[in-house]
């Protein structure tokens, strides 16, 4: 079953980049994320529309 909510260790793993780099997009709000607790989590769904913007030319 592929995980719905992903961790930013998670995130930055699909991404392909560091967490550092991927902490700086969550919390700069450029990657839809939320927090539960002290923790970010995104969802798949926003991150694959999120993926679906950079492949149309938008700039983050």
């Amino acid at each position: 079953m592929e995980k719905e909510i992903m961790t930013v260790t998670q995130v930055a793993e699909y991404l392909q980049l560091s967490e550092v780099s991927t902490y700086k997009l969550v919390q700069e709000g450029k990657i839809p994320a939320f927090k539960i607790g002290r923790h970010w989590r995104v969802k798949k769904e926003d991150l694959n529309e999120f993926i679906e913007r950079l492949k149309k030319g938008e700039r983050i």
